[in-house]
């Protein structure tokens, strides 16, 4: 779905990370359904988390941009910025979303900008904001992260191995 783009994180961050065998920036590429939706993370930190995703192949059958793939779009970014919060000893495993759909969107890119509401130990909570490329907006979603410890098999799944 075109270019590939490369989440930027801190380099803290990524060390971090690299020090545990993980890449951090394949490991926020938004997953597998993610990369079937063109869903790509350009700007990523625990303060905010900045990603797009075309309108074209995630619509509904009227043409509009489905509302399940606002909200992939919405949980891809909040869960970001969760686990980025969050650091390499837990994962974060969204809770509840809530979208609100403002207005449809037949064609083109939306962005989605996710920043903190809430940033606690046990838990995060996110809101983004999708919008079209004339900047008027879409969708606002509302993600809250469950962070728990990372178990061994958490582990292997983020390794590969």
């Amino acid at each position: 779905m075109g270019e590939q783009h490369h989440a930027t994180f801190p380099q803290e961050v990524i060390d971090e990370y690299a020090a545990l065998g993980v890449d951090l920036v394949a490991m926020f590429s938004a997953g597998h359904l993610g990369t079937r939706m063109g869903v790509q993370i350009v700007e990523a930190s625990a303060d905010r988390v900045v990603g797009t995703m075309p309108v074209e192949g995630n619509t509904q059958p009227y043409g509009l941009l489905h509302g399940g793939a606002s909200a992939v779009l919405a949980e891809t970014l909040g869960s970001v910025g969760s686990m980025l919060h969050a650091g390499s000893s837990k994962i974060a495993v969204g809770v509840d979303l809530n979208c609100t759909h403002h207005r449809g969107v037949r064609s083109g890119l939306v962005t989605g900008v996710a920043t903190p509401l809430h940033r606690g130990r046990t838990t995060a909570t996110y809101e983004i904001v999708i919008s079209d490329e004339a900047g008027k907006r879409v969708c606002t979603a509302r993600l809250t992260c469950l962070l728990r410890d990372v178990l061994p098999a958490d582990a292997q799944r983020a390794t590969g191995g």
